[in-house]
């Protein structure tokens, strides 16, 4: 599937940062697995997996509360 987006002329961002900020929103919230998010910007999972923390996800899928009870546990 593809979409076309307007983005305004202000945003400097190349189309791999937007595709990326898209892929790594998508990816935090659960909706692309890692993989599919790293075949949407073009990149391998594992090369993904290295850049999506610049944009402020974690790899780890925790939310606070769940890395507490993990913590707990040990």
């Amino acid at each position: 599937m593809t979409y076309q987006i307007k983005v305004p002329d202000a945003v400097q961002l190349s189309e791999f940062e937007l595709t990326m900020n898209i892929a790594a929103l998508l990816f935090d919230r659960g909706i692309l697995s890692s993989g599919q998010a790293a075949e949407m910007v073009g990149l391998s999972k594992r090369s993904f997996l290295e850049v999506v923390g610049k944009y402020g996800v974690s790899i780890f899928q925790y939310d606070e509360d769940e890395f507490q009870e993990e913590l707990d546990a040990i």
